[in-house]
């Protein structure tokens, strides 16, 4: 077999994207009627503790993807699918410089790029592919008769791990992991980061900062008009 193609793999949500897809897409579907408007309530605590910084980002965006687990139950797919269409035509270009930079770097040099997620794959499917990802992954929800949205999550096993994701999709496209490249922004990326040759923590969270900094992994921080390394 012929040496495998390089992979770069990146997180989306806060390491390309500014800020959730999932959020966007849970405020876009409260406007649209396809949620309940009391639906804000459920994140609406944690979201202003963030914005006061008395709390952190991640319970502020975990009670956001409980708040559209609970109410996806019945939601037809046209409705998500439309939503998220519109989240992505409307915010698709607001991303970090750095990231979007060193995408289109990586694709000039011959990389596979894959994006690897916990946003719902039906708003990655729209986002990644303008960016020049090759594959996504994403969470996937199940579809019931009448092609209502169940609820539940499919394989949530496999995409709840990142690590595995990346090794699946290196066998499964023929990729190498040889001069690979990975950028994260969180501790749920640290098993794909610990697969790669060169990762990157982007903007990181405390946890993942100080695991960087233990392992000796680059830090590269975006903040304003300046992009600078720790």
């Amino acid at each position: 077999m012929t040496k495998g193609q390089k992979v770069a793999v990146f997180d989306v949500d806060g390491t390309i994207f500014r800020s959730s897809l999932t959020i966007e897409v849970v405020e876009g579907l409260i406007d649209s009627g396809a949620f309940p408007e009391d639906a804000r309530r459920e994140f609406e605590r944690e979201q202003q503790l963030w914005l006061d910084r008395e709390g952190d980002y991640e319970s502020y965006c975990d009670a956001v993807v409980q708040a559209f687990r609970k109410h996806l139950q019945g939601v037809p797919y046209g409705a998500l699918a439309e939503v998220a269409k519109e989240v992505v035509d409307l915010h698709y270009k607001r991303t970090y410089r750095y990231s979007r930079d060193l995408l289109k770097d990586l694709k000039s040099r011959g990389y596979y790029l894959l994006a690897v997620s916990h946003s719902p794959k039906i708003v990655l499917d729209e986002f990644c592919p303008r960016l020049g990802f090759d594959k996504t992954y994403g969470m996937m929800y199940e579809i019931g008769p009448q092609d209502l949205f169940t609820g539940a999550v499919m394989d949530e096993h496999l995409i709840g791990n990142k690590a595995n994701i990346l090794k699946r999709a290196v066998e499964m496209e023929n990729l190498t992991l040889e001069n690979s490249v990975g950028v994260g922004d969180t501790e749920s990326d640290i098993p794909f980061l610990e697969l790669v040759e060169k990762p990157i923590c982007f903007n990181p969270n405390k946890k993942l900062y100080r695991y960087a900094k233990l392992h000796d992994w680059d830090v590269v921080v975006e903040r304003k008009d300046v992009i600078y390394e720790l």
